[in-house]
């Protein structure tokens, strides 16, 4: 037995791609136990729709991995076809070298990652090198390919990526980060031209880079790895499972188009959504937590939900993607039953979930800027003849209530504010948390700035007192929770929430028994809601 190829294929102790640095949170290195968990996903489903065939025994299927960065998914296939063609193949050198020349491809997004990626499949930075375990290839970069690639310009921007030209645009010695596979028109005839042939691969697996800088304000960046998915699908493999962030479930800048894609695909067979990113990536923070799927070309059918979240029991049902009213993936299957019992009450069926206009709470809540200044307002110190009390950031200020133009109206009304961001720590996801900062009454004579929304106008201080205990619910802010992409609150995300009395004071003990909310599904609600502090000490997420 040729003593490299044993070198390679027998079992590695320790991986290094186990302990191997992230390059950023946008470009994260899959670990192998997971990568691993996606193939045994897509095994599976190869098995039920071959009668129970074994994918890794297969020697005419096609694997691509088209945003390779470590190449774990290479390796880890080309372990998997190397043990499953034994039999068909019994040399070990022919049987390697058929699977990596033959079944396994790779797209690298960066020069570092395609050498890092070549070097985990062919155990050489190049592939026809002495060291390499694959004999037959000419080319150096074998069946991992990689070529510097540059953005299109135009008004400032990647008209393929969106990236800002400003920030990238930074000359030969530098990396673009201008990921070809998205930098296709036709990435049929592309990939076709790169790798040779008219390639049609079977399964088409990976973990995209996540986000590009947008030019835009402090740390803007615009979402790529949507751009990945549809060049994925537009390839039509049989199979493809990605793993990307969970944002896109009901939120997320420029997502709408792919949310509405993806929600209304029947060929998505499974998400495994992962509420903590880092249970899937230790030590990355990726607010929102992430999800991989399987999209299956020829056999349509209802989707596999399963939700994760540390040592909790999985969460799995099967149901449809969106549920009629709907305009965002409701994430957790308990969640759906709460939802629907509320919609079953307020218009009298479970099956609809959307509110008339006239009982939807968001209806009170105001847009962003809702008096017309800035997040970096600061008012005067001092009270002068007509001023109006700001609530701005880090405090409080005064300004004239004739520079006032926007929100008049609410000026002189009872409201509540609350603030625009959720607290968190950091980029970790926790649970049980508040969803929304503690809210608090204003007075009449008094606005804010861009740090907080304005809710109301009220008549009364009861009736804000009231609308008050209704936010400090815990179903009330689920609900919340079911529309919430990130820390962000937008009004948004208020789409589930109905309108309630606002003469009586609100409990979750009134709120439970009004909508029929089981013990099962107060546990479920209190497991991932806490308890709000109104007393005004601090609260950690």
């Amino acid at each position: 037995m040729n003593t490299q190829v044993g070198f390679a294929l027998r079992g590695r102790n320790p991986d290094v791609l186990t302990c191997i640095a992230n390059l950023s949170n946008d470009e994260v290195f899959t670990p192998p136990e997971f990568a691993n968990r996606m193939l045994d996903t897509v095994a599976q489903a190869w098995a039920a729709n071959h009668g129970g065939a074994n994918l890794w025994a297969d020697k005419t299927v096609r694997f691509l991995d088209p945003c390779t960065k470590s190449g774990v998914f290479l390796r880890e296939i080309t372990s998997r076809l190397t043990e499953g063609l034994r039999v068909e193949i019994p040399d070990l050198q022919e049987r390697v070298n058929h699977i990596v020349t033959k079944q396994v491809f790779g797209i690298g997004i960066t020069q570092l990652t395609s050498l890092l990626a070549r070097r985990s499949v062919y155990c050489s930075k190049h592939a026809n090198g002495e060291h390499s375990i694959a004999k037959g290839f000419v080319r150096d970069e074998g069946n991992i390919w990689f070529e510097r690639t540059e953005h299109t310009w135009k008004n400032g921007k990647c008209v393929y990526c969106g990236s800002s030209q400003e920030i990238l645009d930074r000359g030969e010695g530098l990396e673009t980060y201008a990921y070809a596979f998205i930098h296709a028109d036709d990435v049929k005839a592309w990939v076709a031209e790169i790798l040779g042939g008219n390639m049609q691969f079977d399964v088409i697996i990976g973990n995209p880079p996540y986000q590009l800088s947008d030019g835009g304000f402090g740390t803007s960046a615009a979402p790529i790895y949507q751009n990945c998915v549809e060049q994925a699908k537009a390839l039509e493999p049989r199979y493809l499972a990605m793993i990307i962030p969970a944002r896109w479930f009901a939120g997320g800048k420029g997502l709408d188009e792919f949310r509405e894609s993806m929600l209304s695909d029947d060929r998505l067979r499974s998400i495994d959504d992962f509420l903590s990113a880092s249970d899937v990536f230790p030590g990355v923070g990726l607010k929102g937590g992430v999800c991989y799927f399987l999209w299956d070309r020829d056999n349509p059918c209802l989707c596999r939900v399963a939700t994760h979240f540390k040592d909790w029991p999985v969460s799995t049902a099967t149901r449809p993607l969106l549920e009629e009213g709907a305009d965002v993936f409701i994430r957790f299957n308990e969640g759906l039953s709460i939802l629907k019992k509320v919609m079953a009450v307020e218009i009298g069926n479970a099956d609809l979930l959307s509110l008339p206009e006239s009982k939807r709470f968001d209806q009170l809540v105001s847009s962003r800027k809702p008096f017309g200044l800035d997040t970096t307002f600061k008012g005067k110190i001092a009270k002068g003849d007509g001023d109006v009390l700001v609530y701005q950031n880090g405090g409080t200020g005064y300004i004239s209530r004739s520079e006032i133009s926007t929100g008049v109206n609410l000026i002189n009304k009872w409201k509540i504010f609350m603030g625009y961001a959720a607290p968190g720590t950091g980029n970790k996801d926790t649970y049980p948390h508040r969803i929304i900062s503690t809210p608090f009454i204003g007075e009449p004579g008094s606005i804010s700035s861009e740090t907080y929304l304005c809710v109301g106008s009220f008549d009364s201080k009861t009736e804000a007192e009231s609308a008050f205990s209704y936010l400090s619910c815990r179903l009330t802010r689920l609900l919340i929770l079911l529309h919430k992409p990130s820390q962000h609150i937008t009004r948004k995300v208020y789409t589930f929430v109905p309108m309630q009395d606002w003469t009586r004071p609100w409990t979750d003990e009134d709120l439970y028994a009004k909508y029929g909310i089981s013990a099962s599904e107060i546990a479920f609600i209190e497991a991932f809601v806490r308890p709000m502090d109104l007393s005004g000490a601090s609260e950690d997420d």
